[in-house]
């Protein structure tokens, strides 16, 4: 069983792919999200902005599958400039309670030029 999810609260999907996807073994898998608001469709010029836009984004879909960011079990995140990590680090923690989920970050490239952090997470749905 594969199901998608769609939330309002974060930019609709501009590409083949869904937003994110519930599978029979209860694993919701969300999408990488960009720093893009769903409503206006602009995007935080600074990277703090943007890193709590991108994490805001992963809330709302997340929680339109019914779970909340503790229940998320693995974040991947992509940074532009790892630079900005402790920064990045500052942000997560204020989104993901302790025990905090498996997490790679890494250096990449990131589409569009403007676009300073992507993140995408598998989450554990209760029940």
């Amino acid at each position: 069983m594969k199901q998608e999810v769609r939330a309002e609260g974060a930019p609709a999907p501009i590409g083949p792919y869904s937003q994110g996807i519930v599978t029979s073994g209860r694993l919701l898998f969300v999408s990488g999200q960009t720093p893009k608001d769903p409503t206006t469709g602009g995007m935080p010029q600074d990277f703090k902005g943007q890193a709590e836009r991108c994490l805001q984004n992963l809330k709302a879909i997340v929680e339109k599958a019914g779970a909340a960011m503790a229940d998320v079990v693995k974040v991947n995140a992509y940074l532009a400039d790892l630079a900005n990590f402790p920064v990045f680090n500052e942000i997560y923690a204020e989104y993901f309670p302790q025990p905090w989920p498996a997490r790679t970050t890494v250096g990449a490239f990131l589409p569009g030029g403007a676009v300073q952090v992507e993140i995408d997470v598998v989450v554990s749905l209760p029940g």
